[in-house]
């Protein structure tokens, strides 16, 4: 008994991202990992996934391959570049080939469903053990995640920015807004959607903190920030950064 104590305090916190369009299989996963002291951290489709992975940095993933916009195999192959991070898939039966697609494109494990949650559990549990036993030995390199812009560079490992090879100093909230944005080149997102990525909530942020937030990074990161040629704002479509695309 003192030896499972140990186990289960040894992993107490660690960030567990359960991925299921399905509330009852979401809520129920959940339920029991966060019995075990886990932080549980939910997605309900693949895009809203991807960026609680880029955001959250989760310490395990369970991702149902059948998702809406983005299925799991999908998302398992664009992570695999940035992150180590074990991935258990989340299928039902009868899905073999995607089973295989799965395990071939990154993914670590699987359970099926109907599963017992203990079972999912203990599979999490063994998952964190060993990756976490391969980080100390040296055999898990974190991969560094830089993204290179003209005139600006962005270290998401690190969390610094450099404006013309000279540092930038931003808030912990003006990193996180222009990581989101920078991360998805040319996409618009909302007022609504960057408050509830960044800030966590939609209800207790005020517009104009957000609009405060956008025009101190402008000034950071941008030569003209009366004209900005990386953070671009259109009404009724929000906010994105912006790159030029080859032709």
């Amino acid at each position: 008994m003192p030896p499972r104590k140990r186990q289960v305090e040894d992993l107490a916190g660690e960030k567990i991202l359960v991925v299921d369009d399905e509330a009852v299989v979401q809520k129920l996963i959940a339920h029991y990992l966060a019995k075990e002291g886990f932080q549980v951290i939910t997605a309900d489709t693949g895009y809203t996934a991807l960026e609680m992975i880029r955001r959250e940095k989760p310490d395990l993933i369970l991702l149902d391959i059948l998702l809406p916009e983005l299925d799991g195999l999908e998302i398992c192959q664009e992570i695999r570049s940035e992150t180590n991070v074990p991935i258990i898939f989340i299928t039902s039966k009868g899905e073999t080939m995607d089973v295989a697609l799965g395990l071939g494109v990154g993914g670590d494990d699987y359970v099926r469903k109907p599963f017992d949650p203990l079972e999912v559990v203990a599979r999490v549990k063994a998952h964190l053990r060993r990756h976490r036993q391969l980080r100390k030995a040296g055999e898990v390199e974190k991969p560094k995640r830089v993204l290179d812009f003209p005139d600006l560079k962005i270290d998401l490992t690190n969390r610094t920015v450099e404006v013309n090879g000279l540092p930038a100093v931003l808030t912990a909230r003006e990193f996180d807004i222009l990581a989101l944005l920078a991360e998805n080149p040319n996409r618009f997102y909302s007022a609504d959607k960057i408050m509830e990525l960044v800030w966590k909530s939609r209800e207790s942020v005020d517009y104009r903190s957000l609009m405060v937030h956008i025009s101190k990074l402008r000034k950071k990161i941008e030569e003209d920030p009366a004209n900005p040629k990386f953070i671009i704002s259109v009404r009724g479509f929000g906010y994105k950064f912006s790159v030029l695309q080859s032709p």
